[in-house]
């Protein structure tokens, strides 16, 4: 009885490895289609690779670029180069380059004669220094001196460390009396490659290998050199070497992709292993065999288990029901869940109420705490009027008593317009701690900029700050609240004198208006030192600020900025090119009011 299956299996199981046979030349396609799909899928990455290593050392690069055409104009390096024997002026630059390249990341600054020397130099105080070495040989100096951009890669003769030169001239009125030079250390660009299995190497336009992953290859050349070119390298020494030797390179091992960089003249070449598209290729390979096996046995298996198929049915039904069961208890668990859910729904959305009504509270808080800010200016401003009130009626007093009228008369009419200027104060400070209106109404622009203006009048003048308005004479009208316009204005326009307090005479503010088709923008610009790259990320960040404690909380911006989402507008923040800071109030466009007096009642 157990000989029998043996025997009528047999057939079944030759028929398998006859198909197996026929089956196998189906795996040559599949590695030709493998070899041409995982090379493509290298060279795609490696093409990735190289465009972000481009990309990483041209940003480098002109980082630094404009450097040096910057630097020239400083009235210190040139009065090292027109008195090069004064030792002060020559201290002065040699701590003016230190400073600013530590403050930029560049290698090495140095400044030249008009015949190569070096006179002041960043690195002045070290056992490499250059002061007193003479670079004429090298191009950039002959560039700059004939009024172009130096630009050159070399080796440096005195620190050994591979750099990409960038000269200018310094000139004196129309004269060039000598050059700066900024070195850029191109070592990092290197190792940032990493230890990977590709291969970084980048060619000058000699062929020579300037920068690579494999130090063997450093300074080896790619092609047969000409003798001009060999003549250039032994003038110029831009290699520790004045032959390089040539570098041979397996090219059946390696799969290799270039790309120019036009702009420096340079080749940069990834050098992948092959074996990293042979190794996939022979595991898809593999696979593909292995999977043909496996069918093989699958069919085999398949012909053998129909006899329990029966048993297998009663398994599967056994299995449904115990599934179901399940799918009943976590039908039960998710009922539960999603009622919890809701309660949390509920919940969040009363937390959301209150964080609304919180918000609220905070912005009139922090325009009362700008209120105590500036009420010591107020006082002052208020004092002045009531001494002045009090001499004229004492004075009006005994204009009467001899009987002068039209004097006193003239005391009385004096008193009256100190009146109406205190009047006006309080006003101004009545509109901006009363709480507003949420909802938009059109409000007239130059009304409300000149309420802000004249509560920080006092301590504008105190600092010397110069105010340039470009406003347009028509009224410009904005969908807004009245007060937290203001409150807006007042916060921004107070910070930008607190940025002008970091910087001396001469101090000036900008305001400009301008009409676009959706709105109106408001510009305020100062001349401060501007923002800083963290700060115009984070300054509308709520208690962010570049201030000590007892200076701020950093709510200011955040409030203003939180005012303007609630008005349909936006806060912007940006840095002038020119220097200082410059931020933007875009407002939406309002419908033309007729009154241009805000609705304070001036005479209460």
């Amino acid at each position: 009885m157990s000989r029998t299956p043996t025997i009528a299996s047999r057939p079944r199981w030759r028929s398998l490895a006859l198909l197996a046979l026929c089956l196998a030349p189906l795996l040559w396609p599949l590695q030709h289609l493998a070899e041409r799909y995982y090379g493509n899928e290298l060279i795609s990455q490696n093409r990735q690779t190289l465009d972000l290593y481009v990309a990483n050392l041209l940003g480098t690069l002109h980082r630094y670029e404009v450097l040096p055409q910057i630097l020239s104009d400083l009235p210190a390096l040139r009065a090292a180069l027109v008195d090069p024997l004064q030792p002060l002026a020559q201290e002065n630059a040699n701590r003016l380059l230190k400073d600013v390249s530590l403050q930029t990341g560049a290698d090495v600054m140095y400044l030249m004669d008009p015949d190569g020397k070096t006179l002041a130099a960043s690195n002045w105080d070290k056992h490499d220094s250059f002061v007193g070495r003479n670079f004429a040989f090298r191009p950039y100096f002959s560039d700059a001196m004939a009024g172009r951009l130096g630009r050159f890669f070399g080796l440096g003769t005195t620190s050994a460390k591979r750099g990409y030169f960038f000269a200018a001239a310094v000139h004196d009125r129309d004269r060039v009396v000598g050059a700066l030079v900024v070195k850029v250390d191109l070592d990092r660009t290197e190792t940032l490659w990493g230890k990977t299995p590709e291969q970084l190497l980048l060619t000058d336009h000699n062929g020579v290998v300037i920068l690579t992953s494999n130090p063997e290859w450093r300074f080896r050349a790619t092609r047969p050199l000409s003798d001009e070119e060999r003549k250039a390298i032994t003038a110029i020494q831009p290699y520790p070497t004045r032959d390089p030797k040539p570098l041979t390179i397996n090219e059946k091992a390696w799969i290799t992709q270039t790309q120019p960089i036009e702009e420096i003249g340079w080749n940069v070449n990834i050098l992948a292993p092959r074996v990293l598209v042979d190794r996939p290729v022979r595991t898809v390979v593999a696979v593909g065999g292995a999977a043909l096996l496996v069918l093989m046995l699958l069919l085999g298996l398949i012909m053998q288990r129909r006899r329990h198929y029966l048993d297998r049915i009663a398994f599967e039904a056994e299995g449904r029901h115990e599934l179901e069961m399940r799918v009943i208890e976590r039908t039960s668990d998710l009922e539960g869940l999603n009622s919890r859910l809701k309660q949390e729904v509920l919940e969040r959305e009363q937390a959301q109420q209150e964080l609304v009504r919180a918000q609220d509270e905070l912005v009139q808080a922090g325009k009362l705490s700008a209120l105590g800010t500036m009420s010591a200016s107020i006082s002052h401003e208020l004092n002045q009027p009531l001494a002045a009130i009090r001499s004229y009626a004492e004075n009006a007093e005994v204009l009467l008593d001899h009987e002068r009228t039209d004097d006193a008369r003239g005391n009385l009419k004096l008193i009256s317009e100190l009146t109406a200027r205190m009047a006006s104060i309080i006003a101004h400070l009545r509109a901006f701690a009363r709480r507003d209106r949420h909802a938009p109404e059109s409000v007239a622009l130059q009304p409300a900029l000149d309420d802000a203006l004249a509560l920080l009048a006092k301590r504008r003048r105190a600092m010397e700050v110069e105010l340039i308005r470009d406003l347009p004479d028509a009224t410009l009208w904005v969908q807004a609240g009245e007060t937290r316009l203001r409150q807006v204005l007042g916060n921004v326009l107070a910070n930008a004198l607190d940025a002008l307090t970091e910087k001396g005479p001469p101090r000036k503010l900008w305001l400009s208006a301008e009409q676009t088709a959706e709105g109106v923008n408001l510009s305020i610009r100062d001349n401060g030192p501007g923002f800083s790259k963290e700060a115009l990320t984070r300054a509308l960040e709520p208690f962010f600020t570049t201030k000590t404690r007892t200076q701020g909380l950093g709510l200011g911006l955040a409030i203003c900025d939180t005012l303007m989402r609630a008005l349909g507008g936006e806060l912007l923040i940006t840095n002038h090119p020119s220097g200082g800071a410059v931020l933007t109030l875009r407002l939406r466009a309002g419908a033309s009011g007729i009154s241009l007096q805000p609705p304070e009642d001036l005479s209460a």
